[in-house]
């Protein structure tokens, strides 16, 4: 647990937003002194530079789209036409965690992160193709209130999952430990994994080492496509730096676990 907290400190500052605000902070702060005001002035302008950079959409995209292509999305089921074989196989369908509120008198499927609501979605879609399979949902909580796993839960049933095909795993704190306590349930079943897209090279890559047979469903799709670029792919915005983000993120966690070999 030690070095889960050492983990998210260390890659909280590594992140666009606690990075620039700290180049800027240490800059102005050295900017105000003799011997290190070129440094300071140095620093203040690398932040400044760096927040720029990543809230232009045309570098959030370049870097979000990377994660999100590495594997194709599942299609659409039509009437009558077989599943693909390799989701046919899979025996479980395992929801990766994905955040969510707590709020008295509002909807399991709106306490949800935008993110988790898209897991889920993608999770009964899939479960009405696989009537067989088992559904594993992840996720988190604090005491007393309920854990990230049985909203999804809930959030599923509302949408017509069978609760009595559920299955709540609410003490995996990380993707990692999800992927470990994935293999032991499933076994050597096949999995169909779903989790958001720029997510899934991540996931997949832990799901292989912990020896899950999983197969990859990737869903909350943050840049689809595009074959044109518009004006407005040239600008600047929140939201971009908030695409940014989740792409340093995804890389940062990436190498964390290329370091400690768990990738192949």
């Amino acid at each position: 647990m030690f070095l889960f907290w050492v983990k998210k400190f260390v890659s909280f500052w590594l992140m666009p937003v606690p990075l620039c605000l700290l180049l800027l902070a240490v800059g102005w702060l050295l900017a105000r002194t003799e011997r290190r005001a070129r440094l300071g002035r140095l620093l203040m302008v690398l932040g400044t530079v760096l927040l720029l950079f990543f809230s232009n959409k045309l570098v959030s995209t370049r870097l979000i789209r990377p994660l999100e292509t590495v594997y194709p999305p599942i299609p659409e089921f039509v009437a009558g036409a077989p599943v693909p074989a390799n989701l046919a196989a899979c025996q479980y369908i395992v929801v990766l965690g994905g955040g969510n509120g707590e709020t008295a008198g509002v909807a399991a499927i709106n306490r949800l992160s935008i993110s988790a609501r898209a897991r889920v979605a993608e999770a009964v879609r899939l479960a009405r193709v696989l009537p067989a399979a088992q559904i594993i949902f992840s996720g988190p909580g604090r005491p007393g209130v309920p854990s990230n796993a049985e909203v999804q839960a809930q959030a599923a049933v509302s949408l017509g999952l069978d609760r009595t095909r559920v299955i709540l795993v609410d003490y995996a704190h990380d993707t990692e430990d999800e992927a470990n306590t994935t293999r032991k349930i499933a076994g050597a079943a096949p999995v169909a994994v779903v989790t958001s897209a720029w997510h899934m090279p991540r996931a997949m890559a832990l799901m292989r080492h912990a020896g899950v047979r999983a197969v990859a469903c990737p869903t909350d799709y943050l840049m689809l496509p595009s074959e044109d670029l518009q004006l407005t792919d040239y600008l600047w915005s929140v939201d971009s730096l908030g695409l940014s983000t989740w792409a340093v993120k995804e890389r940062v966690g990436y190498l964390w676990i290329w370091l400690r070999g768990k990738t192949k």
